[in-house]
């Protein structure tokens, strides 16, 4: 069973260590700190214990409990990472008031590593057999770039993972993929008087504008996603000109683009391609050029897959119930995993305030997640074979 004060002092401790992402905030502390007390913690508890970082000062760690062989692999993953805590009363409490615990993390997502980190601890503690490997990985960067995860998926040899961000102990099955597109449309400076010299790039990407809202609405349109719903797209950022006196040389827009599963990289950027090639008929002389700069895929696991089934049947046996099989539309590290042939499904606690002013994790569904992943564990890693 779950150590209760050890999981909920886990992750207080956990939440107390400021661990904002570096990237997102100059000159915070990154992830150091939390994993030396992860490290030592998994240590004391007599895991195998590696240091990653892929980047100097982003830091992961995995505590391994190796099983007797011939079993499935599992990764318990979560990150430990966080937004920055502007604006926040109380931002490294962990304090704990009717039943919630507060503070930047909590629920996204250090709750989720103390569950990791408290299922390991109870099968270890009750030397429950297992043919295969369980792996706690407390992972850097996941706010941003995941380097963490992507570092692991290349080198951490496992057939199974549970990605515990926050599902309020629901099983999320498919999540949405995004891509960053920068749109650039050409003109010429020239004073602005001069109007037989110039050509308006703003001009020319309020054309632009004008064809990618009809994408948007087309796109809203299409069959959703059972799970995730339709793709998405939206005009991010824009930037064009130099002076009130001149015409503009280029203006830049910022697009993202959320995909569902089954989109892929290719197919959106090509409808953003062919919005340029319609203008450019319609025009021979517009000028304008497509980049992606930054591309994550979308994620679906089977409802089927043995993953799927070993959390289903742990759901149902901590709570009682049949788990609802659900989808979300924010990118998470699963996507990495599957992308690594790694069987994948996500599942967490109860919280809410992710990124807000206000953070909190619900105590009891961080003890239940943990029960959930150790029971999952149990049946997909396997009982070792008589006489192993």
């Amino acid at each position: 069973m779950i150590d209760r004060d050890y999981c909920l002092s886990t992750l207080a401790r956990l939440v107390q260590i400021n661990s904002i992402n570096p990237t997102l905030a100059p000159g915070a502390p990154g992830e150091r700190e939390v994993a030396t007390y992860v490290a030592a913690n998994l240590e004391a508890l007599g895991a195998e214990v590696i240091w990653h970082e892929p980047v100097p000062g982003r830091v992961s760690i995995t505590g391994r409990q190796r099983g007797t062989g011939g079993g499935r692999s599992l990764m318990l993953n979560g990150h430990y990472d966080t937004v920055e805590v502007d604006g926040m009363a109380e931002p490294f409490s962990g304090a704990i008031r009717e039943g919630r615990l507060y503070g930047r993390g909590s629920f996204d997502m250090k709750g989720s590593v103390a569950a990791c980190m408290a299922a390991l601890k109870a099968l270890i503690d009750a030397k429950t057999p297992l043919a295969g490997d369980v792996v706690v990985a407390a992972v850097a960067d996941e706010e941003y770039g995941s380097i963490g995860t992507a570092d692991l998926a290349g080198r951490v040899k496992v057939d199974g993972a549970i990605v515990t961000e926050p599902t309020a102990l629901d099983i999320c099955l498919a999540h949405k993929g995004y891509l960053w597109i920068d749109v650039e449309t050409l003109g010429r400076a020239a004073h602005g008087s001069k109007v037989d010299q110039g050509i308006d790039a703003n001009m020319r990407m309020g054309r632009f504008l004008a064809a990618l809202d009809g994408l948007e609405k087309e796109l809203r349109r299409r069959p959703p996603h059972p799970l995730v719903g339709p793709p998405s797209l939206h005009a991010a950022m824009i930037e064009g000109g130099s002076g009130l006196s001149t015409y503009a040389a280029s203006c830049r827009l910022k697009i993202e683009r959320r995909t569902i599963p089954g989109e892929t990289q290719a197919s959106a950027i090509a409808e953003i391609q062919a919005l340029i090639d319609g203008l450019r008929r319609d025009d021979p002389a517009f000028e304008a050029r497509v980049n992606c700069f930054f591309a994550r895929d979308p994620f679906e696991v089977a409802p089927d897959a043995a993953i799927v089934r070993s959390l289903a049947g742990a759901t149902r046996s901590v709570l009682g119930a049949e788990a609802r099989m659900v989808g979300d539309t924010p990118w998470m590290d699963s996507a990495l995993l599957a992308a690594a042939g790694v069987e994948t499904v996500v599942f967490g606690p109860t919280g809410a305030g992710a990124h807000a002013d206000v953070e909190w994790v619900d105590v009891d569904s961080v003890v239940r997640c943990a029960e959930v992943l150790r029971q999952a564990a149990i049946d997909y890693c396997g009982r070792p074979s008589p006489g192993s």
